[in-house]
């Protein structure tokens, strides 16, 4: 039991976990005719949630018939926890050095962990403006896009679809310009 716990706590080879991420979004399709993407699990949770009475007509549609795809979502958070729990890597989290100059240039101390104190601090305003226009830039580039980046560049480019590609690089340009443009200016709001 061991051993099969290193294995899992241990970084695999790109040329093993690529395929195995990559064949899953085919396999779906080849399977089931099922096409993958998280953010419509958002519309799901809506459409379940939201009365009747002011449900708009986006949200009136069968969403038992995509009931696979809320538990598949419900498998990602679960399966996350438990890997967060049971093979967390006591390791701290290492960057580069040209990237914690950079990141430390904005203001933020580079500390173990992913995410900085300094983003997380929720008893600062700058934090909760930080969180509430990322969360609507992304909502609506999701929305706009038809989709989230794993619908597009996962079942879309697989599928030799030029919309996703598109959107593909969209969501790439908007992640650069965000974090070359945008995370300066929050952290000059924050600090």
């Amino acid at each position: 039991m061991t051993e099969l716990l290193d294995l899992l706590r241990s970084p695999w080879p790109w040329w093993v976990g690529g395929p195995l991420i990559g064949l899953t979004v085919p396999l779906l399709l080849l399977i089931g005719n099922r096409a993958f993407g998280i953010s419509s699990n958002l519309r799901h949770a809506c459409a379940i949630l939201l009365p009747d009475a002011v449900k708009p007509g986006f949200f009136r549609y069968d969403w038992r018939a995509q009931s696979w795809n809320l538990l598949f979502a419900a498998g990602l958070i679960l399966g996350g926890t438990l890997a967060g729990l049971l093979l967390a890597d006591p390791e701290p989290t290492r960057l580069s050095a040209a990237g914690a100059a950079s990141v430390q240039e904005l203001g933020v101390q580079v500390r173990p962990g992913l995410v900085p104190a300094e983003l997380t601090d929720l008893s600062n305003p700058g934090v909760w403006l930080l969180l509430g226009v990322s969360g609507v830039l992304v909502g609506f580039g999701t929305r706009y896009g038809g989709g989230c980046t794993s619908g597009h560049a996962i079942t879309g480019l697989s599928t030799l679809q030029l919309p996703s590609l598109i959107a593909t690089v969209s969501f790439f340009a908007g992640g650069i310009l965000s974090a070359n443009l945008l995370l300066p200016l929050f952290m000059a709001v924050i600090r």
